[in-house]
């Protein structure tokens, strides 16, 4: 029951974090800049922004704790849709823009944040934890020395809290995978 109020704690943690958060267009005539303001990281956040197939173009790994101001000259990117990422511990908050000929327009409506699963192990006890406001269907595949031992798919949840009891007396690596909005998270340890 502790352990459940903790992992609570810092999920409702995260989402007061969101309201932390702030992208801004920053437009002088003829440039494209954006000016990009996210508060409250800690070292080893990361900044991404991807186009609108998901490929990478640009990544950062916040160095310090605090928050960040930066200035992007988004000038060499191509008209379309693009989207800035900040990966914090227990969230990705996504922020979507358009790139058109001459400005950036920020869809501010289309802000979204993606609440990370919480997988911990105690022993043989494996704990999934995850909000999910989207009702969006979350696996979660047990792996066992490579070979999969338990599958689950979950649907129409906004919180999601499992316990898998694992055989104690299987001794070895184990890797607990779970996919979610074409996203995966993993966790691997040893009993």
């Amino acid at each position: 029951m502790k352990k459940q109020i903790i992992t609570i704690a810092l999920l409702i943690s995260s989402l007061i974090s969101f309201s932390n958060t702030e992208i801004k267009n920053n437009l002088k005539e003829n440039t494209k800049k954006v000016t990009v303001e996210f508060k409250n990281l800690k070292k080893g956040h990361s900044l991404t922004i991807k186009d609108e197939n998901g490929t990478e173009l640009y990544s950062e790994t916040i160095s310090e704790n605090g928050n960040l101001s930066k200035i992007l000259d988004v000038t060499s990117l191509d008209e379309g849709n693009y989207v800035i990422e900040m990966d914090k511990d227990y969230e990705i908050v996504i922020k979507r823009f358009q790139v058109s000929p001459n400005q950036v327009i920020l869809l501010s409506d289309e802000e979204k944040v993606i609440f990370k699963p919480v997988i911990r192990n105690q022993e043989n006890i494996v704990m999934v934890s995850k909000i999910e406001f989207d009702k969006e269907p979350t696996q979660i595949v047990i792996y066992f020395e490579n070979e999969e031992i338990f599958s689950e798919t979950i649907k129409n949840e906004t919180h999601l809290n499992r316990v898998y009891k694992l055989d104690s007396e299987k001794k070895g690596s184990y890797k607990v995978i779970v996919y979610n909005q074409d996203r995966k998270y993993s966790n691997t340890f040893k009993i």
